[in-house]
């Protein structure tokens, strides 16, 4: 009996292999991480509404993740407008996407403060706030460096961190680094090609995996 599955398991995969076409090997502009870094994993507490929230809460959407702070001057808000410009060039594509703005500065952006910040963005863009424990492994998972410096007579309150997006499938898994949309005028056309790109890609990996799934 259980050789007669196998007969079947292997006629079915031969079969699939004459009747659809081979994956395409894609080509992106941005950085390919697939297989450098791990899945998404964290647990946080949303600013939108207060509920606390791990990576499966929104597996099957593309996410880009990136830390930042409410206070900053330059680099978040300009980093988040590029970012909206993207999703709205996405037009209905952008439904498939989330944006994680992960607040490395948890002692001054409240959930309240992050949720006003971040509805000035995107409907996409999610504020995430964790405790110093899970702001740290979340960072180092990620090789994200930032640091708090507190005000004192000698120094103002100084607040440093990564510039860099991370972008990851609907599966979790780690796919593209975006890296320039700190700044004002960098061209989005390839980035956006790239978020493009990776949507139409993972629903026709979805699709692949339903299909082995029946074997």
């Amino acid at each position: 009996m259980l050789a007669r599955r196998s007969m079947i398991a292997a006629a079915a995969g031969a079969a699939l292999t004459v009747l659809l076409p081979p994956r395409p090997t894609l080509a992106w502009h941005s950085t390919d991480m697939t297989g450098v870094l791990p899945a998404l994993d964290f647990t946080m507490t949303r600013a939108s509404d207060g509920k606390e929230v791990t990576a499966a809460d929104y597996k099957g959407k593309i996410v880009l993740l990136y830390f930042g702070y409410t206070f900053c001057p330059d680099v978040c808000p300009t980093t988040l407008l590029n970012i909206t410009q993207m999703l709205k060039t996405l037009g209905k594509r952008a439904d498939d996407v989330r944006v994680l703005f992960v607040t490395v500065d948890p002692n001054r952006d409240t959930l309240d403060v992050l949720k006003k910040y971040t509805d000035a963005f995107a409907p996409q863009v999610v504020g995430l706030r964790g405790t110093p424990n899970q702001l740290a492994t979340l960072a180092k998972r990620y090789r994200v460096a930032y640091s708090v410096q507190p005000a004192s007579p000698d120094h103002p309150y100084e607040v440093t961190h990564g510039a860099a997006v991370y972008v990851f499938g609907r599966d979790g898994g780690i796919r593209l680094l975006f890296v320039g949309l700190a700044a004002a005028n960098t061209r989005l056309d390839d980035m956006t090609a790239d978020l493009g790109q990776l949507i139409a890609q993972s629903g026709s990996r979805s699709l692949w995996q339903r299909i082995l799934q029946m074997i």
